[in-house]
């Protein structure tokens, strides 16, 4: 799972890195690993910094008065296929054609394909075991089909309607042609989340594409448009360009996004995160009464947070009983379900967490989190609770129990590694050291976010029901898959360039 925002400013003398940098620490919480930054300043030169580690550990500075230009694209990253090396830090670039930059978010499914594809018939080299490099050389091989001295737009989603065609799996992308403009696009079924907006000033129309919505909000931009699913558009200093390069296909966003991805102060292809949240509580407080009766033993909710906090008071609200903060938590670790290794996570959960004895001492609680996925972290917060005196510890997620891999971009691959994979509920709650264990019904769910946007039928819910919508799919895929990406497999990758090959990179590692 990753985070990508695009500036093109009005005024070409100003600068837009300061405007990339707030953007990408508004995005960390998409991912810690790596950030990055590539602008372009005049005749379409290109300055780039990027890096392992946060937002405010790469850039310095010196280093944002270094990026010239008023365009230009950023990128946080959580590595879902690859490596950690700051080689595969984005955003990637090309030279040919015409100067191309890249940030994607997502995760291709016919990668082993189109490897094969650019080494044997398109002849251009890929120096990483990233799949955003992939895509990169695969548009830049359609928009190199052109054979111009320089493209236009139409160019550009002739070019677009060739990568449609040739990849598959779940991703939005903004793509920077050097000298030229952004050029963002999403996949057919929507499945990552892509949007835009502009903002008014004494030069012109300033625009910016985001992730999320929070970036543009809090940026100052406004009349916010999500990007449709297989829909291209083109962002030059002459205005916005849109073209539908695939159509028909269902739109299908993916239903973590509002259960644990994103911001809650964010807007997601017309859906309040905080709304679908709330939604979401209302219906597992229904869960909740129904798996331990009207007459419960629960002296108190307490939410796991941040992201179950909105969750957690719908629970007790509906269920009239009183609602405190138990766990107080250190802002300066990351998220522990994005932290790559088992190890790392479950010591983290401590370090990140801390009980409040006086709200646990004695009590029945009903702690509430967004989801259980490995069971590591709500394994810890249930022991943390006992040792704090909690009579009993029943469990409650807002999300259905997750027994398949995501194949779209977020990091959850190995069935082996999900708690829920081949157990019966009592079976996780025994696993997990739970009273009892009680999840959110997936029709439930749906609905809690179906409900704010007439126009979303589906979503993308594989990871609770194993249906991909890709349709590309099938055992023999998962278990390659699980055999790269397994927590095992990541210890015995083989080593890789640690510099950055290509622009200067301003990034300086101590």
């Amino acid at each position: 799972m990753c985070g990508i925002n695009g500036v093109i400013l009005a005024d070409s003398t100003a600068s837009c890195s300061a405007e990339l940098y707030e953007g990408l620490g508004l995005l960390q919480h998409r991912g810690q690993d790596a950030a990055g930054i590539i602008t372009c300043g005049q005749k379409g030169r290109l300055y780039q910094c990027k890096g392992n580690g946060m937002v405010r550990d790469v850039f310095e500075s010196s280093q944002l008065l270094s990026l010239q230009g008023s365009m230009g694209v950023g990128h946080v990253r959580y590595p879902t296929a690859g490596t950690s090396s700051n080689a595969e830090a984005q955003p990637f670039y090309v030279n040919s054609p015409y100067g191309i930059v890249f940030a994607h978010n997502g995760n291709l499914t016919n990668s082993k394909d189109l490897r094969n594809f650019l080494d044997h018939e398109a002849h251009r080299h890929v120096n990483t075991e990233s799949d955003s490099e992939l895509l990169l050389n695969i548009f830049a091989d359609h928009l190199n089909k052109t054979g111009k001295f320089r493209v236009n737009e139409d160019d550009i989603f002739t070019a677009l309607q060739g990568v449609y065609s040739q990849c598959k799996g779940g991703y939005a992308c903004i793509g920077m042609i050097a000298g030229f403009g952004l050029v963002a696009f999403r996949d057919p079924n929507g499945i990552r989340p892509l949007i835009y907006g502009e903002r008014t000033t004494a030069h012109g129309k300033d625009y910016m594409m985001a992730s999320e919505s929070v970036v543009l909000e809090a940026l100052g931009f406004t009349n916010f448009t999500d990007v449709a699913p297989g829909q291209a558009v083109i962002i030059t200093k002459n205005g916005v360009t849109k073209k539908h390069c695939v159509t028909g296909l269902a739109f299908t966003p993916d239903i973590f996004e509002f259960v644990y991805f994103a911001r809650p102060d964010s807007i997601m292809d017309g859906v309040s995160v905080y709304k679908a949240r709330l939604a979401m509580g209302e219906a597992l407080a229904t869960a909740v009464r129904r798996k331990l009766g009207e007459n419960m033993d629960v002296d108190v909710v307490i939410p796991v947070p941040d992201t179950s906090r909105s969750s957690a008071l719908q629970v007790s609200y509906k269920l009239n009983i009183l609602y405190r903060e138990g766990f107080i938590k250190n802002r300066y670790i990351g998220r522990t379900f994005i932290m790559p290794g088992q190890t790392l996570r479950k010591k983290s959960v401590r370090r990140k967490l801390n009980p409040m004895t006086m709200e646990f001492a004695g009590k029945n609680v009903l702690i509430v989190d967004d989801s259980i996925v490995r069971g590591t972290t709500s394994g810890e917060i249930i022991q943390m609770a006992r040792e704090a005196g909690a009579k009993k510890v029943y469990f409650a997620s807002c999300s259905p129990p997750i027994r398949y891999p995501n194949v779209y971009g977020i990091d959850m691959p190995t069935r082996q590694e999900l708690v829920a994979w081949n157990r019966t509920d009592e079976e996780v709650a025994e696993f997990i050291g739970a009273d009892c264990v009680i999840y959110q019904d997936l029709d439930d769910m749906i609905q809690s976010v179906a409900k704010f946007n007439p126009e979303i039928s589906q979503f993308d819910v594989s990871v609770f029901n194993g249906c991909y919508i890709t349709g590309d799919i099938d055992e023999k895929y998962l278990n390659e898959l699980e055999s790269s990406r397994n927590d095992a497999a990541k210890s015995q990758q083989a080593p890789v360039a640690r510099d950055v090959i290509g622009l200067h990179n301003n990034f300086q590692q101590s």
